[in-house]
């Protein structure tokens, strides 16, 4: 495990000791964690969309109807992701 240390700005103190708290986190490290993880996750699943969009537009022109294929594509990711 790696330690890190920081600073922050007093005016970030104390939203950040209610939200932990609100959360019910144990401590500043658990809330910054979980933030850090669900930034990832967040950020993976923008890259997969990002790199869906390109198979798309290299794909060409499709003739069904887009919100069935929107609703196959949240399917498969959904899958994946189980």
């Amino acid at each position: 495990m790696t330690d890190l240390s920081f600073s922050i700005p007093d005016e970030l103190a104390g939203p950040l000791k209610l939200r932990i708290d609100d959360c019910g986190y144990g401590n500043a490290g658990e809330y910054l964690r979980d933030l850090v993880r669900r930034d990832l996750e967040e950020a993976a699943d923008t890259a997969w969309v990002r790199a869906k969009v390109e198979e798309g537009l290299a794909s060409g022109i499709v003739d069904r109807d887009p919100t069935e294929i929107i609703e196959d594509i949240i399917a498969k990711r959904r899958a994946q992701r189980a």
